[in-house]
């Protein structure tokens, strides 16, 4: 992520120290409601810098893998699923829905990334 013309730290870095914060300095204290907010918020901050630190490569990236199948967004994806017109190109269909859950994963909850070869 380019952050010019912005000075260091740069907007990841400062989610990153708040994240930090939230967890080390009020999570192990607090329990509870506030406990469960205080989490719910680091995981928030968590997921918003991984979209700026991946979210502009994974963007390119998704646009080239639609643009193999010739089509333009997820919406037009789903329509030319239903209609059966990438009927025969199932494994192409799977690669790159699989690509874009796996990207979608590593911003919301990378802990979530399936093991290689499933």
């Amino acid at each position: 992520m380019n952050d010019a013309p912005h000075d260091v730290p740069g907007a990841a870095a400062l989610l990153q120290a708040v994240e930090e914060f939230l967890r080390a300095e009020l999570l192990p204290v607090h329990e509870g409601r506030l406990g469960f907010h205080v989490r719910v918020a680091a995981n928030a901050l968590a997921i918003v810098r991984r979209q700026l630190e991946l979210g502009e490569g994974q963007a390119a990236a998704h646009a080239e893998r639609l643009a193999s199948l010739g089509v333009t967004s997820e919406a037009e994806l789903a329509e030319a699923i239903r209609s059966g017109r990438l009927d025969d190109r199932l494994d192409e269909v799977t690669a790159v829905v699989r690509a874009t859950v796996a990207d979608k994963l590593a911003v919301a909850n990378p802990g979530y990334a399936a093991p290689e070869g499933s």
